[in-house]
């Protein structure tokens, strides 16, 4: 005898109970609870729902920020001047700021010239960015890697390598040569622009 049933709306747990409400038969499968050739919903693998959280895009490693022409950089120059004034009392402005729009993780390099015996403060500010890091290096020539003279110990978006805590950082060599100041986006994304002072 056939029997027609109303679909109503159930649970799934409901619908597992009616599905397995058959007689079992003597012997049941621990790893398949429901009776041979009957479908059972207790059997159906379930999933939990979880919210993904957002996250920062992370730039690819060795990845460079998209650099601002000077005339926008320009506009972070009140701010730089400020942070210069209380960091590198007495120093001037060496060259202007430069800038670049970064996805954490990217970096920004502006070449300088390290003069013998001078004495350097750079300062940078991020909107956006979270952590902000400052490299000062020296390219010795092109084919070798580059070589760390200082960096910022500073923590979140406003950075300061060699300022008023720890004293400018001064070129221990009789030479001067080429060099570069690196800005890294360490943790989130934006706008970050720095600027150096020397003596």
């Amino acid at each position: 005898m056939m029997r027609v049933f109303q679909v109503l709306p159930l649970s799934l747990a409901a619908l597992g109970a009616l599905a397995c409400s058959s007689t079992p038969e003597p012997t049941i499968d621990p790893s398949n609870p429901c009776p041979p050739g009957q479908w059972c919903a207790s059997a159906m693998p379930t999933t939990t729902a979880t919210a993904v959280p957002t996250t920062t895009a992370v730039a690819p490693a060795g990845s460079v920020a998209t650099p601002i022409p000077p005339v926008a950089a320009v506009a972070a120059t009140p701010i730089l001047q400020g942070m210069g004034t209380t960091e590198a009392p007495g120093m001037k402005a060496d060259g202007g700021p430069f800038a670049g729009q970064f996805q954490e993780g990217q970096t920004l390099e502006q070449d300088i010239n390290i003069s013998a015996g001078k004495c350097y403060t750079v300062v940078g500010i991020g909107i956006g960015v979270q952590e902000l890091d400052i490299q000062l290096v020296s390219q010795p020539a092109p084919a070798l890697p580059p070589v760390v003279l200082a960096q910022d110990s500073t923590t979140g978006a406003a950075a300061t390598l060699g300022g008023k805590a720890s004293g400018c950082w001064k070129n221990p060599l009789p030479l001067g040569g080429p060099g570069k100041v690196i800005l890294r986006a360490t943790k989130g994304a934006g706008l970050a622009a720095a600027q150096v002072f020397s003596k």
